[in-house]
């Protein structure tokens, strides 16, 4: 036999495209929230939001950027100037206090955005 049979290679390599197509949608957040669960949560379809996640330690990120308080108020407001119908997404952690979550939801208030959304996952069954 003088050719190279090349069906294994070709089945090993779908099956790795297939599985690099599964799992890249799941690196797409890199800040590991332990997010709560809720029957109503769905996908949001929002034309224009910024990100506000809070994590397990109570750090503050902006589009997945770390940020300080200041630094966020400051961010939100510049936001808000560019434009007012500006979405805040909040993603925190089911163990980060309600009185942080409130400090955030006044932060992006005072900037002038009002629309405030919260992040879920969906109960799984």
């Amino acid at each position: 036999m003088s050719e190279i049979n090349v069906t294994p290679l070709v089945d090993v390599m779908l099956v790795l495209v297939v599985i690099f197509i599964i799992t890249a949608p799941l690196l797409a957040s890199s800040i590991r929230l332990d997010l709560p669960a809720t029957d109503a949560a769905k996908p949001n379809d929002a034309p224009r939001f910024v990100t506000v996640a809070l994590d397990a330690g109570g750090s503050l990120f902006l589009n997945d950027k770390p940020v300080t308080a200041a630094e966020l108020a400051q961010k939100l407001s510049d936001s808000a100037r560019k434009n007012p119908d500006t979405e805040v997404q909040l993603r925190a952690d089911q163990t980060v206090p309600y009185g942080r979550i409130v400090e955030v939801m006044g932060a992006a208030q005072k900037a002038g955005l009002n629309r405030i959304g919260f992040v879920a996952e969906p109960r799984t069954p």
